[in-house]
Parts: C-alpha cells; sequence; structure tokens
C-alpha cells in the first residue's frame, strides 16, 4: 500500500513538473549540459540565433561567444543595458533589440563593421553614440518610440543608409545629417515636434517615401518639389495651410491617399485654406492642375 502510495504522489508530481513553467530556450539548453552554439541556426544567407520575448532582464554571458553568429533577435525583453562585449560580435549584419528598456548603445557597437541593419524601436534611448557611424555598411536603422532629439554629425558617414525610421521621437527639426545621406529612399519622423522641412530636403535625391504625419509643420518648402522620385508624401495632421505651386512637378505621386499604406499624397487632418480643401476632394489630377494654372498666372 504504501509503495502504490509512493507511485501515485510521483506521478503527480511528474504532471505537476509537466504543466510547471517552461523555461527559456537557453536556459533549458544549458541546463542540459548542451553546448550553447547549438542554438544557433545556419539558414541559407545567416547563422541566426534569436532569443525573442524570453524574458531577460540582462544578457546571458555566453551569448558574446558566438563569433559566427551573423543575425541576432534579442527583442521584446526587459534588457536595460547591452554591455560593451557587443563588439566581439563583428560578423553581424542584422541586430534586433527593439522593445526593450535601453537608456543607452555601447561605443562598441562601431566595431560591427558588416552591420546592414540595426532595430532599436521601442527603448528609452535620449541619444546615439557618435561610433554608429562607423558601422558604414549599414541600410536599414529604426530608432523610432525613442525620446531621441538629435543625431550626431558623424551619421554623415553613413553614405549607405536606405532606409531610417525616428519616428515617435522628439525632434524640432530634422537634423542637418540627415541631408547628407543621398542614398536615403525611405525617411519616417512622423509623430515629432517638426515645425518646418528645411529647404535642404532637396538633397535626398533618391527619397520615395517621405513622412512626416503628426507634426507641427505649417507649411512645405518649394525644393522639396525637386525630388522627382517621390511615391508617397504624408504630411497627414499638421497645420498647413498653403502648398507649394510646383507641388505639381512630383509626377510620381499618383493620388490623394487616404489609406495609410497607400502611395501617393496624404494631406488629410490640415487647416488648409480656401479653395485648397473642396480641390484637393477632386483629386490629385485637379488638385495639380489648379497649382499649375495658379503659377501661370502669378
Amino acid at each position: 500500500m504504501g509503495t502504490e502510495h509512493s507511485k501515485n504522489e510521483e506521478r503527480r508530481s511528474m504532471v505537476f513538473l509537466r504543466k510547471g513553467p517552461k523555461l527559456p530556450a537557453w536556459e533549458d539548453a544549458l541546463l542540459a549540459g548542451r553546448e550553447p552554439k547549438s542554438l544557433l541556426k545556419r539558414g541559407l544567407r545567416y547563422v541566426s540565433l534569436s532569443l525573442i520575448m524570453k524574458g531577460m532582464t540582462s544578457t546571458p554571458d555566453f551569448l558574446w561567444g558566438l563569433h559566427e553568429v551573423q543575425k541576432l533577435n534579442l527583442s521584446r525583453n526587459q534588457l536595460v543595458v547591452i554591455p560593451p562585449s557587443l563588439g566581439k560580435l563583428d560578423r553581424l549584419v542584422v541586430l534586433n533589440l527593439g522593445g526593450n528598456c535601453l537608456k543607452c548603445l555601447p561605443k562598441e557597437i562601431g566595431l560591427l563593421r558588416n552591420l546592414k541593419v540595426l532595430f532599436v524601436n521601442m527603448n528609452c534611448l535620449k541619444e546615439v553614440p557618435a561610433e554608429l557611424s562607423l558601422c558604414r555598411k549599414l541600410e536599414v536603422l529604426s530608432l523610432s518610440h525613442n525620446c531621441i532629439s538629435q543625431l550626431p554629425l558623424s551619421f554623415t558617414n553613413l553614405t549607405s543608409l536606405r532606409k531610417l525610421n525616428l519616428s515617435n521621437n522628439r525632434f524640432v527639426q530634422i537634423p542637418l545629417c540627415i541631408f547628407a545621406l543621398r542614398s536615403l529612399d525611405f525617411l519616417h519622423l512622423g509623430s515629432n515636434k517638426l515645425e518646418n522641412i528645411a529647404e535642404s530636403i532637396q538633397y535626398l535625391v533618391n527619397l520615395q517615401i517621405f513622412i512626416v504625419e503628426n507634426n507641427s509643420i505649417r507649411s512645405l518648402p518649394r525644393s522639396l518639389c525637386s525630388i522627382s522620385t517621390l511615391e508617397l508624401l504624408n504630411v497627414d495632421y499638421n497645420a498647413i495651410q498653403t502648398l507649394p505651386d510646383d507641388l505639381y512637378l512630383l509626377r510620381r505621386l499618383r493620388r490623394i491617399a487616404w489609406n495609410p499604406m497607400d502611395k501617393g499624397l496624404h494631406i488629410a487632418h490640415n487647416p488648409l485654406s480656401r479653395p485648397l480643401p473642396e480641390v484637393v476632394e477632386g483629386g490629385l489630377d485637379v488638385l495639380f492642375n489648379y497649382l499649375r494654372d495658379k503659377k501661370e498666372h502669378n
């Protein structure tokens, strides 16, 4: 009887253990005596490691010995700091630190000379280290949803950068260094504190998508109309009253767009002076014809 009772207790214990919270994959691997390298996934393009949503408040030390990793995802944890050891992973091509509690990035990030994609969105950054500009191969950078108000002037060295997301920050003006990034085709500065767009915007000759919605912009610069590559211009939710007469030169804008995902001209929720509201309701062709006629008669 005692033996049977013991067996029942053991069965209940096993059931309880099976129903208990699962260990994060990396802890499970280490407790099982497995080599940390066994966590790496070898795909066609990259050697990758994902530690997404593991509840980590700090990074495990073994991570910095995985020198072959090229794609690292540490997003959606509770990381407060990334140690200088990050610089040891000099083969990194893609690094995702989004959705953590980071207040700064280590200057050693500049040692990641092969880095092409960096996500540090949804953190608590107030500044960005100048050393990031040493990552000359960087093509995609997202710093959205932080507390950043300026960028280092050294960012002019990021000449390979094509996509830059600075939305939901605290920029009062577009940082001057951005106008030197001639390869940019995507620039998102929505939900900041911008009051104007500098005439220097004309230097972004490859810009296709430009989003500055939800700011306090009062007018659009005439030089913006020289960027013939623009396919999406979003100035929704601003304080714009008039439009530059040369706006009709932006021939790749195909429509007045209402869906945030659509290409075209987004100009809703602005205090446009009359008769612009009625003209806009007629569509983009009507608006462009109106602006063209207005220019010819001035």
